[in-house]
This record gives C-alpha cells, structure tokens and sequence, in this order.
C-alpha cells in the first residue's frame, strides 16, 4: 500500500503519480514563539504535544515539517514583519485519513517496578 506524499524537492508534476486532494489544497499552520531562546523551544514543544493531542482527538492526521526551517534562509522567510508568528518552530499539515495501525506496547510490568 502506497500513500501520496508531499515532495518539496521534487517538480510539481511527476508522471505516473498520483496527485491527492491534499496536495492541491493543503491546510497549514506554523507553530511559533515571539522569540527564539531556550525556554521558547521548551514553550514550543509543550504547545507542539497540546496541538496534536487535540489534533488526535478530533480525528485529524498530522504531519511535521521542520526540515526547511533548518536553514536560515528559508526559516527568515516564515516571518513577517509585524505578524505574530515571531520564530517558527515547526510547519504542520492537518488532514482526515485512514486510521494508522495501533503501536505495540510492551505490558506495564515489563518496564515499571512498583515497590
């Protein structure tokens, strides 16, 4: 089983691939903080877990993109002057599709000691 995926290095139109209708109308959001010192990216993984818990909870997929805000000069161009977006930490993609397969879990007593 293959999905489609969202390739930014590759061109536009790639024959024989399939295009979604994610990919045509992506829904994006930025999660970021008004500045960029340790305690903001501590801030801003605690708002990145809050985020897709809810996100969970309401049946939305998720996918995380931080590789193009790795480099300076593409992560100056997420910010605009006078925005609230401030320093972005990660790129997310929200949509609705198939339910993934449950993660195996070890039992509790195997890795916890209650004494």
């Amino acid at each position: 089983m293959t999905a489609p995926a969202r390739d930014f290095d590759a061109p536009r139109d790639l024959p024989g691939r399939a295009v979604a209708t994610f990919e045509e109308n992506p829904q994006i959001a930025l999660l970021g903080t008004m500045d960029d010192a340790p305690a903001d990216w501590l801030r801003a993984g605690q708002a990145l877990e809050r985020v897709l818990l809810q996100a969970t909870l309401d049946g939305l997929s998720t996918s995380l993109m931080s590789q193009p805000l790795e480099w300076p000069e593409l992560r100056s161009l997420t910010r605009e002057p006078g925005s609230l977006t401030g320093f972005v930490h990660m790129v997310f993609r929200f949509g609705y599709g198939p339910r993934g397969v449950a993660t195996p879990r070890r039992p509790v007593a195997e890795v916890l000691t209650v004494e």
